[in-house]
């Protein structure tokens, strides 16, 4: 038989980050919790930021009876000269009876001791009070708290707790709180408990009293809100999600409402604006039809009152002292300018000196890189190369100036916006002011790239200075450990080179810079970066694999050569292809392919030993614009292959001609080779 199931535990505010955190794991607990104790049944976990509850419509009211089954120790080892034996009694314990009433089984080749015994299923009201300290013992919130003179822990003291199994309330206790029928609502209603008289009218009473339990309600409940004041202004509001969510933690009844601050603080950049609502008042911007930040904002209200006029004026007031704050940043760092003095009293990281001595060292990484692809920068700048190189210069000179100045002090977040809005308002050259802003780009998986070569050249100098220190201080991610982000790094130069098309060989290029570090294994960070390719490439790691195997090196033209070899695996045809190709990759193993191969075409014997031949000196006389091209060149040898293996027998008994045949497919192989070892995919 079942019944409705309701657990409701209620505490003081719960924080919204760790709570929207730990979400994930509270239901999988409970749904596990469930299962060991043989009492699976749908449920809905739902909160409030007083609030974790649990209800089931058709939850068991007892375990279902079971059968156990308790395998021993072998026969010959349970039992000596007649007498059990320690491990024979100890089992004999272990199932709760005499020696004598154990069974034997037949288990592989053996005879094993055996009881089988039938286990009735308890009560769920006697299960419960266990099995929810058990789920809220689950809840790892992080930082935990102690209250009056309990020495148990839990994210917020826990105030009330109802326990209702169908008709009945169950008696249970948390952190010295015992169950009882009663709930409370929004304190704005009542700050009185109230009695709950039957689960059915749980959810009622509570949203009479202004408290929404279930989030995904106050979710739509805010956007309706959205849509309204939208409607009626004329402007967006913007929906961040994870300001969302977090709103939506800590109201229970939530009331969206717009307000406004003085336009004067427009002149500020709106990152700044923005930031400031957001991170420290959880308020939504607001722009308008042509994308522009208004001097308005939308806050999300959980008071309960019919004049809202002062909830909206109180926020206003909040909003303007951290407004002015910032005007006031702005202006006097702007009065200072961009200046790198102080740089050399901030300490980078023990071993690597300063952060004046990491810009040093980014500067001369982003020159040689400038040199590098000097010509992609003449082409895309419209400058010459002294131009390119004094830009160059001012770029990675100015890139961490910022990190004096008061507001990214105060916002540490907006460290390279902040000195692009700095350099754009002190005159500095767009080129390098687009350059401060994007340096720190790509700033994780899926976000945004350096819009320019020029910018992309100074973030990965920026990068590539943070992996090389690192590494040669030992500084070394190991297992999922990586305190630095240096996987994240290797990531951003991939997606970098990969996106603008840049030559980029890894060796030597770490031998290019080495030289400004401690000597160190270089072998091991080109092997950290070679890791990083098969986790960001997203292809068949064979691929990555074949393609590795030929020496290649240059992480574009691995790319490159992968995205090839993807298209020719994605064909219905391409298990019969590599099949032949494979067997040609292992005739080829007997072959030396560091030296000549050279082929007599009057050994000929077959017509299909000709055709090959000749087929081939047209593939590789060909030109192609890119791999795939000439994948597709070779590929489309498989028939010629194809009947060249059914005509020919290419280990031939006379030597000169099983030697002729082997270089003809030798040949062939080491073609491919310039892209790809066959031998590693795996189809």
């Amino acid at each position: 038989m079942n019944a409705p199931l309701l657990i409701e535990v209620g505490v003081e505010e719960l924080p919204a980050l760790p709570l929207l955190k730990t979400l994930p794991s509270i239901e999988k607990s409970w749904k596990e919790i469930q299962k060991s104790r043989h009492l699976e049944s749908d449920f809905r976990f739902l909160y409030t930021p007083r609030r974790l509850v649990i209800e089931a419509e058709a939850f068991p009211l007892r375990q279902s009876d079971s059968v156990e089954e308790l395998v021993g120790p072998p026969v010959e080892i349970a039992i000596r000269d007649g007498k059990p034996t320690p491990a024979g009694e100890g089992f004999a314990r272990k199932c709760g009876v005499a020696f004598s009433e154990l069974q034997r089984l037949e288990k592989g080749e053996r005879e094993v001791l055996y009881y089988r015994r039938e286990v009735p299923g308890r009560e769920t009201e006697a299960l419960l009070p266990e099995m929810i300290r058990e789920w809220i013992a689950s809840m790892n919130f992080g930082k935990m708290m102690r209250w009056g003179d309990r020495h148990d822990e839990f994210i917020r003291p826990v105030r009330w707790l109802q326990v209702r199994l169908g008709d009945r309330s169950v008696p249970a206790e948390l952190f010295g709180v015992s169950s009882d029928t009663r709930t409370h609502l929004h304190r704005m209603v009542s700050f009185d408990p109230v009695e709950i008289p039957e689960i059915k009218s749980f959810d009622k009473i509570l949203e009479e009293g202004k408290v929404l339990l279930d989030p995904t309600r106050r979710r739509e409940m805010i956007r309706t809100d959205f849509s309204a004041i939208e409607a009626e202004s004329r402007l967006r509001v913007e929906e961040d999600k994870a300001l969302l969510n977090e709103v939506v933690a800590i109201t229970e009844y939530p009331k969206a409402l717009m307000g406004s601050f003085d336009k004067k603080f427009l002149d500020l950049p709106p990152e700044v604006i923005v930031t400031s609502m957001k991170e420290h008042q959880r308020y939504f911007p607001v722009f308008d039809a042509e994308g522009n930040l208004s001097n308005r904002f939308v806050v999300v209200s959980n008071a309960v009152t019919d004049d809202y006029s002062q909830v909206i004026a109180g926020n206003e007031r909040v909003l303007r002292p951290r407004l002015e704050d910032a005007l006031f940043f702005y202006r006097n760092d702007l009065k200072r300018g961009l200046t790198i003095e102080g740089l050399e009293k901030i300490q980078f990281i023990d071993g690597l000196g300063t952060l004046l001595d990491k810009v040093n060292r980014e500067r001369n990484i982003a020159l040689r890189l400038a040199g590098i692809y000097m010509d992609r920068l003449e082409e895309e700048t419209g400058r010459n190369p002294l131009e390119i190189e004094e830009l160059m210069d001012r770029a990675v000179t100015l890139a961490k100036a910022d990190l004096l100045t008061e507001m990214v002090y105060e916002f540490t977040e907006l460290q390279g916006l902040m000195g692009y809005y700095y350099a754009r308002a002190l005159g500095e050259d767009p080129l390098v002011c687009t350059a401060l802003k994007e340096q720190y780009r790509p700033e994780g998986e899926g976000a945004e790239l350096p819009t320019t070569v020029f910018s992309s050249i100074l973030a990965m100098a920026i990068k590539l200075d943070t992996l090389l220190g690192l590494f040669s201080v030992g500084k070394i991610p190991t297992g999922s450990r990586d305190p630095f982000a240096l996987r994240r790094a290797v990531n951003g130069i991939i997606r970098i080179v990969t996106r603008y098309d840049l030559s980029f060989d890894i060796p030597a290029i770490l031998d290019l810079l080495a030289d400004q570090y401690a000597s160190f294994d270089r072998k091991r960070l080109e092997e950290f970066i070679l890791e990083r390719i098969y986790k960001s490439l997203r292809a068949n790691p064979s691929l990555i694999a074949a393609v590795l195997a030929t020496g290649e090196r240059d992480i574009d033209e691995i790319a490159k050569k992968v995205e090839a070899l993807k298209t020719i695996l994605e064909r219905p045809e391409a298990r019969e292809l590599f099949t032949t190709f494979k067997r040609v990759a292992n005739i080829s193993t007997e072959v030396d392919l560091s030296g000549e191969l050279p082929v007599d075409s009057t050994l000929f014997v077959a017509e299909e030993e000709r055709a090959l031949w000749e087929a081939y000196r047209e593939v590789i006389a060909g030109k192609y614009r890119d791999y795939k091209e000439e994948l597709e060149a070779l590929f489309s040898l498989k028939p010629r292959l194809d009947a060249f293996f059914d005509a020919v027998l290419v280990n031939a008994e006379e030597e000169e001609l099983r030697r002729n045949r082997r270089h003809l497919v030798a040949s062939i192989y080491r073609s491919f080779l310039t892209i790809a070892d066959l031998k590693e995919i795996s189809v």
